[in-house]
């Protein structure tokens, strides 16, 4: 026994030693430590275990709202700092949560909904369009074959219809098919030859055209007798002709003699050409150009054939439930209005009956007329959809039609721009629901404008009602094709076209300015005369307050509405002409005795 002593407690104590040879006592504390390390990991690993457990079951989320919450954001994620949507967001749980992630998993379905519904429509019209073109492709073929008494029944040789596979006999049949008709269609036409014709009226005339400038007797909205050609697919067809020629004539002929020359034509050798387009059969050009010698020329002849008809659209269209907004600003003229509303009431209220009228007035002078026309018409037929707005300031028609225009609350309505001295019937109705559609069509139609009645039927004792005026013909009216302000649109295009030049005052000017901004768009402008449309004739007057230009197209107007050329110049030489009658007389009482 040995005895040790403790420094801790100064005692002796007696410690029995054991002999484990020299490498026992390193041994011992290994594997003591060992065993003390392991026990405290395990301890840590329970700890760590229940701790997790803990956690787990307290902390998690439902298992409906934790499956959604990994596949969506939360609800307020993407506001603003402090915005009370994302406050709110974050503080749902819950019920209240599951609502909101099931109306946006809703909306998200929604939207591929309209998305598979959008391609679906689309496919159907490529399919429609293919087998209208398969169709039409197998007529020709099938018109060709009677004509050359073919009677195959429409089949080609290769078995197919005309535009199937593309190859093959079939193809190359079609293909001979389509040549032969528009060789038929070059035989037709007045080129070789002429053709009986009824009367002078039958006659197709000429344009001629220089490479600048086109002669014209069809001098459309410009009135111009020559012009250069404005519109871009004039100019492209022309220029077609011309280079279709220079390429012909610079081409070597096959066996050319020693006599043939080798000049090399260019645009600075085209003299004139003309040119006539027959609607049922194609366009014939004839170009001249100067020749090798002083007095020689070389003509060429094109043509362009039509092809058969094509069905491009077989669509039904409802327009049950198609209402018009007619807009109407007004200032004054309140003995006028009332004529308007004569006409309204029977086409709009007793024929249409989906009709809504606006009227927007200017100024405080004849309004309690006006509303009082409008509030009888209301009592005696019942209709009771109408809106006066009323502004206190200069009149400006493009700024009554854009305010009552953007008034209006019920949707995307059909709106008819107006005047109050325009006079319309239910066929004009139906004809701009027609030729509108949302997003694809805008409607300017070109209205019948009558001349003074005191000129066209010289007597104010027999002048008939304004219904039976209602005729068109040279001697009575014309066709306004440079007025542009009556007009058919949905308020969605006018909102997104951006309406009206609001800073234009008076008159004229502003219906320009909104037809060129849809002629810049991507909408089709349908423009036409409307023989349900007229313009009844009223004085006008000029303000001296207008602008030059504005004057100048007041003045125009105001020349083109008394009476046609004819009729003015009857009155022009009116003195002429009593003096002739005067001479006439004496010689009808006294004739000339024969010789």
């Amino acid at each position: 026994m040995v005895r040790l002593y403790s420094p801790l407690e100064g005692k002796v104590c007696p410690v029995v030693c054991v002999s484990l040879g020299p490498l026992g006592d390193s041994g011992m504390l290994r594997r003591g430590l060992l065993a003390w390390v392991s026990r405290v990991g395990v301890l840590l690993v329970l700890v760590c275990c229940s701790l997790s457990l803990l956690y787990v079951m307290t902390c998690s989320p439902h298992s409906e709202d934790n499956l959604v919450s990994h596949a969506l954001p939360r609800p307020g994620m993407g506001v603003g700092v402090g915005g009370a949507a994302g406050g709110t967001g974050a503080a749902q749980s819950g019920p209240t949560g599951r609502n909101g992630y099931q109306a946006m998993l809703a909306e998200r379905e929604e939207q591929h909904k309209f998305h598979i519904t959008s391609l679906k429509k689309q496919i159907a019209q490529l399919k429609e369009a293919l087998q209208e073109r398969s169709e039409q492709l197998k007529g020709v073929q099938d018109s060709m074959e009677r004509g050359t008494g073919g009677g195959r029944g429409g089949q080609s040789p290769g078995g197919g219809i005309l535009g199937e596979g593309g190859q093959g006999p079939g193809a190359d049949r079609s293909h001979a098919d389509l040549q032969e008709f528009l060789h038929s269609q070059l035989g037709r036409a007045e080129v070789h030859q002429g053709t009986r014709l009824p009367s002078e009226y039958a006659m197709v005339p000429f344009e001629s055209f220089t490479l600048q400038r086109v002669y014209q007797l069809e001098m459309g909205l410009t009135r111009h007798p020559e012009e250069k050609p404005v519109r871009k697919d004039r100019r492209d067809e022309l220029s077609e002709a011309l280079e279709t020629a220079l390429q012909s004539l610079n081409t070597p002929r096959n066996g050319a003699g020693k006599g043939y020359t080798t000049k090399v034509y260019s645009a600075s050798d085209f003299i004139e050409g003309i040119t006539r387009t027959e609607k049922d059969k194609g366009t014939v050009y004839e170009l001249t150009f100067k020749g090798d010698q002083s007095r020689e020329f070389r003509k060429l002849v094109l043509f362009r054939p039509f092809g058969p008809l094509m069905k491009v659209k077989n669509e039904r269209v409802d327009t049950a439930n198609v209402r018009i907004n007619i807009i109407v600003p007004l200032s004054q003229r309140a003995d006028k209005f009332r004529h308007f509303m004569h006409n309204f009431r029977e086409v709009c209220v007793r024929q249409d009956g989906r009709i809504h009228l606006t009227v927007v007035y200017f100024g405080k002078d004849q309004i309690n007329e006006v509303r009082s026309t409008l509030e009888n018409t209301s009592r005696e037929i019942n209709f009771k959809n109408f809106t006066l707005l009323q502004l206190n300031e200069e009149f400006s028609r493009g700024r009554g039609l854009d305010v009552g225009a953007r008034a209006w609350k019920g949707g995307n309505v059909l709106l008819f721009f107006c005047d109050v001295d325009i006079y319309f019937t239910a066929d004009f109705l139906n004809t701009c629901r027609l030729n509108t559609q949302p997003g694809k069509k805008v409607f300017y139609p070109v209205l019948f404008s009558q001349y003074n009645p005191t000129l066209i039927y010289g007597n104010h004792d027999y002048i008939p009602p304004v219904e039976q005026q209602l005729v068109i013909k040279k001697d009575t009216g014309f066709w306004r094709d440079f007025g542009f302000g009556m007009t058919c649109q949905y308020r969605s295009d006018f909102i997104n076209i951006g309406g009206f030049d609001v800073d234009i005052k008076g008159w004229g000017g502003e219906d320009v300015h909104l037809y060129r901004k849809y002629l810049h768009s991507n909408l089709l402008v349908v423009r036409s005369p409307s023989r349900g449309l007229f313009h009844l004739w009223h004085e006008k007057r000029c303000a001296d307050e207008l602008p030059p230009e504005q004057y100048r197209m007041c003045m125009q107007s105001k020349a083109m509405n008394e009476a046609s050329h004819g009729q003015l110049g009857m009155l022009f030489f009116r003195h002429e002409i009593e003096a002739h009658l005067h001479k006439q007389k004496p010689q009808r009482l006294n004739p000339a005795k024969k010789t």
